[in-house]
């Protein structure tokens, strides 16, 4: 199935972007991209997103698993519905919550590098994954979003046909 081609993609990207930060970089080492607005920057995270929970290792791996038996439950149901956003959607979180996953379940910890400073403000330090999650998300919302206004519109088109 392709949507699993995508999940698989997403994790292989990510984990092999990783793997170089953490073998070729010393941990806090940065590398400026693009001035002081994006750095690679050699991160580790035992926490959640913006470092939340830190030391919740086997709390964020129980919670995972159900999760992502949950993704690939409804990726198939929304397959076999024929939608087509949502799945890519879920394709993305499933993708990214398995690199997170193996990272926490291997070493406890995951490996963030992208940094953006806005000015004085420097956004948390994250991964691939994480972005592949927050896009699925989003696309996920998206997807509702639309769901919603077509539903809309087919109960206006029918109301309308009954007049």
């Amino acid at each position: 199935m392709i949507y699993f081609g995508i999940a698989l993609i997403i994790f292989l990207i990510d984990q092999g972007v990783k793997y170089l930060v953490a073998t070729r970089m010393e941990l806090y080492e940065q590398i400026p991209v693009i001035g002081n607005f994006f750095l690679i920057t050699s991160h580790r995270n035992r926490g959640a997103a913006f470092g939340i929970l830190e030391g919740q290792r086997w709390l964020f791996i129980v919670i995972t698993i159900v999760v992502v038996i949950g993704i690939v439950w409804y990726l198939r149901k929304t397959v076999k519905a024929g939608q087509k956003l949502l799945p890519v959607a879920l394709s993305l979180v499933l993708g990214g919550a398995v690199g997170n996953f193996l990272d926490r379940a291997i070493s406890g910890e995951v490996v963030d590098f992208a940094q953006f400073n806005f000015g004085s403000y420097t956004f948390p330090i994250f991964n691939v994954a994480d972005s592949a999650i927050v896009i699925g998300v989003a696309l996920i919302i998206l997807d509702t979003l639309l769901e919603s206004r077509r539903n809309k519109e087919n109960g206006n088109d029918s109301i309308e046909g009954k007049s």
